[in-house]
């Protein structure tokens, strides 16, 4: 099994999420998170009026676990919807599961 991990721009994520799930992915966790990247983050906003630089940026991390066969799949998939080619589009990574235990019923998966 592989966990992936994916940071991405919040207009990307209602179309990610729903490819996501017609392509069979059981469930998903969605984190808002705030950061920067190669890029350093840095940004200009307007909040109350007033232009300020901001250097972490609003993003949503989607996490799921899937099958080792499917992970270059999701990946593949998270890739082509979330990319618009320009700087900020985030990053994907993918790590070994070594067990999933489901806390309801104890079901483990490895």
């Amino acid at each position: 099994m592989k966990k992936i991990e994916a940071v991405i721009r919040p207009n990307k994520l209602e179309e990610v999420e729903k490819a996501l799930a017609e392509m069979g992915v059981s469930g998903i966790t969605i984190s808002q998170v705030l950061g920067w990247g190669r890029q350093k983050g840095s940004t200009t906003e307007i909040y109350r009026g007033k232009e300020f630089k901001t250097r972490l940026l609003n993003k949503i991390k989607l996490e799921t676990v899937v099958p080792e066969e499917d992970s270059q799949k999701v990946k593949e998939l998270i890739m082509k919807i979330a990319g618009t080619g320009n700087v900020g589009d985030g990053v994907i990574w993918i790590s070994p599961v070594e067990e999933l235990t489901r806390i309801r019923t104890g079901e483990q998966e490895k």
